[in-house]
């Protein structure tokens, strides 16, 4: 869903205010430690956007620094990147030995897991925005994404341009989208961020990443496995999980040659078959082996089990067990892909 929160210094006694603000950049993005440079009265504005997985922010605020100690970094949940658009005043990064000023629309990017800090500079106010994506969301390996770590990433040109300008757009307009936009807004984002650091990795998209793509597969295949008993396992489920959106799922399973669905079928079958095919279950009834992976409907079981061997699991277990063998003369041994 897309869920909106709001922060306003003003709603906060003067003395309050950099540690109230501290405490909602802690809660709604993650452990910060922050305080002002100077001067009396901060001020500081900050509204969250939640989009399925991902989190766009933005802020306006009096010159302050922001760290990410590694104490506060094991406080964090799931690692992220963060990138950040500074849209006035100027932003002193340290982060991985390295050091880097940017102004506006030079947008970087962060790994949350990693200490870091920003000195936030700017007469009267800073304004910057900012996104937060799950490292699982995105099809780029980690070595790769440490090579962008606070590098200048234009946002007036190109790629650059495309992510700023909805950026800009999202978060000056968020009174015109629905609750049900959000994971088509985080989907839209995770696009747009992979086609940025593709192009600056100066890698082709169509190969990105084919090495990604793949790992992000390896990933999912292995989530299933381990969900197999799940009959809620589902592809949008699979898609919330890893932070994707389901048409996503659907587009990286297109280079295995099967859809996600029959390869979570595939699965629960080899799973049941091997059971059926276990002395020790003999007396198990076979309803019991079909829901135990993700199979409630005994008669759904029967057909689809038919359909992948060839043969009801009734007789398949009568073979199996008789012979004490897992194949037999005319059984293949394998599904078969839709």
């Amino acid at each position: 869903m897309l869920i909106e929160r709001v922060f306003r210094s003003n709603d906060v006694p003067s003395a309050d205010r950099v540690d109230a603000w501290r405490k909602r950049l802690g809660r709604d993005i993650s452990p910060l430690d922050s305080g002002r440079d100077q001067g009396d009265g901060f001020q500081a504005e900050t509204r969250l956007l939640r989009l399925g997985g991902s989190r766009v922010w933005s802020t306006a605020v009096d010159p302050a620094t922001i760290r990410r100690t590694p104490e506060l970094g094991q406080q964090s949940g799931p690692g992220l990147y963060t990138l950040i658009l500074p849209i006035s005043g100027r932003i002193e990064v340290v982060q991985a030995d390295r050091e880097a000023v940017h102004g506006p629309f030079d947008m970087h990017v962060l790994d949350s897991s990693r200490p870091f800090q920003l000195r936030l500079l700017g007469s009267p106010s800073v304004y910057l925005i900012g996104a937060d994506v799950p490292k699982a969301g995105l099809p780029l390996p980690a070595p790769w994404m440490d090579r962008l770590l606070t590098q200048r990433l234009p946002g007036r040109e190109g790629v650059g341009a495309l992510l700023s300008g909805f950026l800009l757009q999202l978060t000056n307009d968020t009174g015109s989208y629905r609750s049900s936009d959000g994971p088509r807004l985080g989907a839209a984002l995770l696009e747009l961020l992979t086609a940025l650091f593709a192009h600056h990795l100066d890698v082709d998209d169509s190969s990105t990443s084919d090495r990604a793509r793949r790992a992000l597969v390896l990933r999912i295949q292995a989530f299933i496995c381990q969900h197999l008993r799940d009959p809620q396992l589902t592809p949008p489920a699979i898609a919330a999980a890893h932070h994707i959106s389901v048409s996503y799922l659907h587009r990286i399973f297109q280079g295995e040659d099967i859809t996600v669905s029959s390869w979570i079928r595939e699965q629960r079958l080899s799973h049941a078959r091997r059971d059926l095919a276990d002395p020790t279950l003999r007396s198990t009834p076979i309803h019991e082996i079909a829901s135990r992976w993700g199979f409630p409907r005994a008669a759904d079981f029967s057909r689809a089990f038919r359909s992948a061997y060839g043969i009801p699991p009734k007789h398949y277990r009568h073979h199996a067990t008789a012979q004490d063998e897992l194949t037999f003369d005319g059984l293949p041994t394998g599904g078969t892909h839709e």
